[in-house]
């Protein structure tokens, strides 16, 4: 990582994906460690982070998670959720939070150009890398939902 350190980093990517969670549904989550397992729930939302460091950040969680997020953006009631809306709002949860980190590097030599949102479904998704990467890895929670942050730079 050349201007900025994980350290530096992790806080940032972690605030972004909070903060956009509770404007948009105004719940508050803690931020807890997670490991570096870089498994996913079954629906993950992501998008490339294009710049002098490369990377890629993924969003997933739980369906039950999802249908409540879902419910709070749209206005639409929890039980009439469809995976299409879950879908909708994982990319958007994705591209807002990757669109609120890259607002906070504004004016420092950290900057993204974004790709569009991408989703993919599957079970027991898990991703391997064979060359060094440098892992951000948080699990966003309270007693309503948990949502798993990862960002990838290689």
């Amino acid at each position: 990582m050349n201007a900025f350190s994980i350290d530096q980093l992790e806080p940032i990517f972690t605030s972004a994906l909070s903060q956009v969670i509770s404007t948009t549904t105004g719940l508050s989550l803690d931020a807890l460690p997670s490991e570096y397992d870089m498994d996913f729930d079954k629906m993950i939302g992501f998008m490339s982070l294009n710049g002098k460091n490369q990377g890629i950040i993924f969003i997933s969680a739980e369906e039950t998670s999802m249908r409540l997020i879902c419910s709070f953006m749209t206005g639409i009631s929890v039980n009439e959720i469809t995976v299409n809306d879950m879908e909708d709002a994982l990319c958007e949860l994705v591209n807002m939070t990757a669109g609120n980190a890259r607002l906070r590097f504004n004016d420092t030599e950290q900057v993204y150009t974004l790709s569009p949102p991408f989703l993919i479904h599957g079970q027991n998704m898990s991703i391997a890398a064979k060359k060094r990467i440098t892992v951000i890895s948080k699990i966003l929670r309270n007693e309503e939902i948990s949502v798993k942050l990862k960002v990838i730079f290689y």
